[in-house]
């Protein structure tokens, strides 16, 4: 049964604890506001005000699990607290455990916020894509917008031939080997019943190049990656970046940085990038 008057406490103090700087938003000079307004939560949570409003408010309706999930994200909540708020919203939290929640950790999105000029993205162990800057999102596309199997880049490069369109020709059997080694893994880690182990039955019966990789059962094909990436933007040619990963080990998430050595190539292309990405945005 939801708690309303504790719901509402826990959304008011929550939301005034946040600082505009903790969740990627400007000041300004003029801010009055204790935390964020309601307003700012609102569009984090990806929701209306009145919504927002009404349950701060002790009214409105049932929050279904997605909305409070939605919620507990917007809020930059810990683990603890999100679980809370589900109970408060009167619902079981998420399990815990499996590595493919996709409540991404305060932390992690703090330093994703900071990288405004920055490619950047926060994905799962199975590479579906959580959240993107501004300029992840120019450099690979809008890859949060995928649902079902297609979240995965690895389900993807088996069946889907123009999620391959952004890497060089030349890169694609080692890429091929490597998410088919990758997958292969999670199967074994996580076991027969996962995710990991629907994704990979789902691939197999559509994939005849993933059946033919299974069969020679590689694993370890990640370490061929150096840490430099190569792809073939539509708009601005070929880049090579440097990609750094930080990994939540609570979530199995992974923060993924792509730069360039300044002064190449790839530097210059990126800061042209960034200007064609605020245009295509505007």
């Amino acid at each position: 049964m939801i708690d309303r008057p504790g719901l509402a406490d826990f959304l008011r103090r929550r939301r005034h604890a946040l600082q505009p700087e903790d969740v990627g938003l400007p000041r300004g000079r003029r801010r009055r506001t204790a935390g964020l307004r309601r307003e700012e939560i609102a569009t984090l949570c990806h929701m209306s005000t009145d919504y927002y409003a009404r349950l701060e408010q002790e009214r409105g309706p049932h929050p279904s699990e997605q909305m409070v999930a939605s919620i507990a994200q917007g809020l930059h909540l810990s683990l603890d607290e999100r679980d809370h708020l589900f109970r408060l919203a009167g619902h079981h939290p998420p399990a815990r455990g499996d590595a493919l929640g996709d409540h991404v950790s305060p932390g992690l999105l703090r330093i994703l916020d900071r990288l405004v000029d920055t490619p950047a993205e926060i994905v799962t162990e199975l590479g579906e894509t959580l959240r993107q800057t501004p300029l992840g999102v120019a450099l690979t596309g809008d890859t949060t917008r995928y649902t079902g199997p297609s979240r995965s880049l690895g389900y993807r490069w088996f069946t889907e031939p123009a999620s391959r369109d952004l890497y060089p020709a030349e890169d694609q059997p080692v890429l091929s080997r490597v998410y088919a080694s990758h997958l292969r893994e999670l199967v074994t880690l996580r076991g027969p019943g996962s995710r990991a182990a629907r994704l990979a039955e789902l691939a197999l019966a559509r994939s005849e190049e993933l059946r033919h990789l299974w069969d020679a059962h590689e694993v370890g094909q990640r370490r061929r990656l150096e840490e430099t990436k190569r792809f073939v933007h539509p708009e601005v040619g070929p880049l090579e970046l440097h990609c750094q990963t930080l990994v939540d080990p609570q979530q199995s998430h992974l923060l993924l940085v792509y730069t360039a050595v300044p002064g190449s190539e790839s530097y210059e292309k990126l800061q042209l990038l960034s200007v064609v990405g605020a245009a295509t945005h505007a």
